[in-house]
């Protein structure tokens, strides 16, 4: 019984090490690279557009603050 569960899990090891090797293989290669290279640039875009975003909110509610502007409220009506 002992040698049939360890079959199972060298089997099982097997297999998971096959799978990381092929995955770090794509990785390594120009197109792992090119997949790397684009998710980072899409990573930094979003966070500069989340950036840009809360720095207008927070400006309007300084603005607003500081009497330059009136609330968006009181302007529409």
């Amino acid at each position: 019984m002992k040698k049939i569960f360890w079959l199972g899990v060298g089997i099982t090891i097997g297999v998971v090490a096959a799978r990381k090797i092929a995955a770090a293989k794509g990785a390594i290669g120009p197109e792992g690279l090119n997949r790397a290279v684009g998710r980072a640039s899409d990573a930094v875009h979003d966070f500069a557009s989340a950036l840009r975003e809360n720095m207008d909110e927070r400006e309007n509610d300084l603005r607003v603050a500081l009497g330059i502007d009136q609330a968006p409220d009181l302007a529409r009506h």
